[in-house]
């Protein structure tokens, strides 16, 4: 890493390695020159004057780019697609001429987005299933655990901690949903000339048009594509752009809740992100344990999800059928979008696989809130007694109230003791505290987890490992 210039944190502190290698400056210009190969060979197989000598010849010097050229000859042309031409027929000379016949700038620099895009999409679903499989396997093995609801932040019904699990995932599952559509919708432009007419290969291949579309179905076929867009200006559609960061912005979300929730749960020390053995919490707080990867999750998805504006303004200022002023803002825009999916992705790979549960710690505060939780059921019994229902609700109003100020006083909450000393209620402190099981307030919660996980089975079955990958 270099010390004297500026680096992207994002480089040097929290993406992948796969992901740095993806957006490289190697793999970007390394793609333009199979493009261009891809181009040659189709132009080759059609008919056009472009020998297989002259073809393999570009193959061969796929990857030894000389940047200083490349640079020297930008410097002097102000074009960096032009002067990767220059340098390719620098080392392939037989080759020179043809190299880039009729193309423009555009089927370089927007088809190895798409390459670019569409790979990385890949390796962050890959990322995401790891993530849903983790939360799955969490979730089932917590699925009976009582622990305290809260609705407002404030103390409400009972759920499990797998089933507050299974909602995280639940969120996850429709981003997946969400990135499988726009994997599906990822198409390549082409080669389809300046204004995407396509006239300079009607005047190729003197106006054959089953060889051009042939040409263009031969090239997407080389990279893995089946189809590219079915009309385009110069570039293609910006609004690609949009869907994609969409996509990841989604997923942006789903895991700032997460992040939030845990957060928030570790502050009540119910559970807790993993902590290594010689972890430092802080430096001047020896005692301090900060949640300090999902801090990180929140801080990076704010980033990631403020991003997303950059594509939809982009889109939406593409005049007629193109304009530059979206090459500087995709260049950065895109690739640390998916940088930051990249980063915030493995930091739940991490977190995910190693939540710490404190039971007693639930079990505590459950207990806590369990008389006021209880009285439901309790007025219900009463009720199916003879009591008098409305008689019996102002009790438990009145001694709620009570008890809620004596916890506020540090106190005891001591709210069975109270209702049992009331003669109204034909209950004794005994019978009461036999429906405090907190395994009588959960509802569904078990049910629902299993047959949730279970309806998501197909898919988590797709998960691999991606241990390797996982983020401090």
């Amino acid at each position: 890493m270099s010390r004297d210039t500026y680096e992207s944190p994002l480089s040097s502190r929290y993406a992948s390695e796969y992901m740095l290698k993806l957006f490289s400056a190697d793999t970007r210009y390394q793609t333009w020159r199979r493009l261009w190969v891809a181009l040659a060979r189709a132009e080759h197989e059609l008919g056009l004057p472009i020998t297989e000598e002259q073809v393999k010849e570009l193959e061969a010097h796929i990857t030894d780019i000389d940047y200083d050229v490349v640079a020297a000859r930008e410097k002097e042309v102000r074009h960096d697609v032009m002067a990767h031409v220059y340098a390719y027929g620098k080392v392939a000379p037989s080759a020179a001429g043809i190299i880039h016949s009729g193309a423009t700038s555009c089927y370089v620099t927007d088809n190895a987005d798409m390459i670019i895009y569409r790979d990385a999409l890949l390796y962050v679903r890959k990322m995401l299933l790891a993530v849903m499989k983790n939360l799955a396997d969490f979730a089932l093995q917590y699925k009976d655990l009582p622990t305290l609801g809260y609705t407002h932040y404030q103390p409400a019904q009972l759920v499990t901690v797998g089933k507050r699990a299974s909602l995280w995932l639940q969120d996850l599952a429709s981003d997946l949903e969400e990135l499988d559509f726009t994997i599906g919708r990822i198409k390549m432009l082409g080669c389809r000339g300046t204004t995407g007419t396509e006239a300079s290969f009607m005047e190729l291949f003197g106006g054959d048009t089953a060889k051009i579309d042939k040409m263009n179905e031969m090239i997407c076929a080389e990279f893995g594509f089946d189809s590219y867009f079915d009309v385009c200006g110069q570039t293609y559609p910006r609004k690609t752009d949009s869907a994609i960061i969409n996509a990841l912005s989604a997923i942006a979300q789903s895991v700032y809740k997460f992040a939030g929730d845990m957060r928030l749960l570790q502050h009540d020390r119910q559970l807790e992100e993993p902590f290594e053995k010689n972890q430092i919490g802080s430096s001047a707080m020896a005692y301090k344990r900060n949640p300090m990867r999902c801090e990180r999750i929140c801080s990076l998805s704010r980033y990631l999800m403020a991003d997303g504006a950059n594509a939809y303004m982009t889109a939406s200022t593409q005049w007629l059928e193109r304009t530059l002023d979206d090459s500087a803002n995709r260049r950065i825009s895109l690739p640390e979008a998916f940088l930051c999916a990249d980063a915030v992705l493995r930091l739940m790979l991490n977190v995910t696989k190693g939540i710490v549960v404190n039971e007693k710690v639930i079990a505590k505060t459950v207990a806590e809130y369990l008389p006021f939780i209880a009285t439901e059921n309790l007025l219900m019994e009463a009720v199916k007694r003879g009591k008098d229902r409305q008689q019996l609700h102002e009790i438990i109003r009145t001694e709620s109230m009570k008890a809620t100020a004596r916890m506020k006083e540090g106190l005891e909450c001591g709210l069975i003791p109270a209702l049992a000393a009331h003669d109204e209620f034909g209950l004794t402190e005994e019978e009461i505290n036999n429906v405090l099981d907190p395994s009588l307030y959960t509802g569904r919660c078990g049910e629902q987890v299993e047959k949730y996980v279970k309806k998501l089975s197909p898919v988590l079955a797709q998960a691999t490992d991606m241990e390797s990958e996982i983020s401090l």
